[in-house]
């Protein structure tokens, strides 16, 4: 049997491993609380993407409360952002999250420059939140659910989930549904803001709506997780297999080597 044909432990579908001792499943749980912690940290950029997502949409409200200068207001929040990802570089920093809030400004930077309203600097930003929610909850609707698709590289478990891990995939298929719904939620505060709203109360409120959903999403997404079973690590698998392959292959020489005539 090798080690992909390994039965998982039995496992409740919600719950760490069925028949451990309580201060062995306490363990387990804390471990598995720790591992989805590290995990979504890294998968949404902690502490300083939060900052990274803010930042420039808190300069440009500001600059643009005090003076309503469409130009000085988006080339400033264009600046930071690069300044941002600059950091990053010279700290040899992952930089996926701050190029991802470049792009972002960039977009409202065209989008408000071409049609002179402040409020479309926002907008593009504003259509990714309503996609975003649309994929998480189509994705989940089809049997894969977005945020497994995300998590599951992180996790070492790629998508072994979807037919090893039954309780897990039922897990992302909750975290899933909260991200979507929660940003169609922030859509449907938005949306309206945007088309009766004057810029500077728009503006204010799109800025005190970018970290509380993401904080509740990611929290959702940590207590579903927490309680589900770990993950399965396909990298170990396969390096396994690989050791098991190569002691088979030197076992098999060894063995013509001593029995040259077998």
């Amino acid at each position: 049997m090798t080690s992909l044909d390994k039965p998982t432990p039995t496992t409740d579908q919600d719950g760490p491993t069925a028949g451990q001792d309580g201060p062995v499943a306490d363990q387990d749980a804390r471990a598995a609380k720790e591992v989805t912690e590290a995990a979504l940290f890294e998968a949404f950029g902690g502490l300083r993407g939060m900052v990274e997502t803010v930042l420039p949409g808190l300069l440009f409200v500001t600059i643009f409360t005090i003076n309503k200068d469409l130009h000085i207001s988006a080339i400033a929040a264009l600046a930071v952002s690069l300044v941002l990802v600059a950091v990053r570089l010279i700290r040899r920093d992952t930089v996926k999250h701050a190029f991802s809030g470049v792009f972002g400004v960039a977009f409202g930077v065209v989008f408000a420059m071409m049609t002179g309203n402040a409020k479309d600097f926002y907008l593009p930003g504003m259509l990714y939140t309503l996609g975003l929610a649309l994929a998480y909850i189509i994705t989940t609707i089809a049997g894969v659910p977005l945020i497994g698709l995300i998590l599951g590289p992180v996790f070492k478990e790629n998508l072994s989930w979807r037919t090893r891990n039954p309780g897990r995939k039922k897990a992302y298929a909750k975290a899933s549904w909260a991200w979507g719904l929660i940003l169609l939620g922030k859509c449907a505060i938005l949306f309206p803001m945007y088309w009766w709203a004057d810029t500077t109360k728009f503006g204010w409120v799109l800025v005190a709506l970018k970290i509380p959903p993401f904080l509740l999403a990611v929290y959702l997404t940590w207590m579903f997780l927490a309680k589900a079973p770990p993950p399965i690590d396909v990298f170990a698998e396969m390096e396994a297999e690989e050791r098991a392959e190569k002691e088979r292959k030197a076992a098999a020489a060894a063995a013509r080597q001593s029995n040259p005539e077998a």
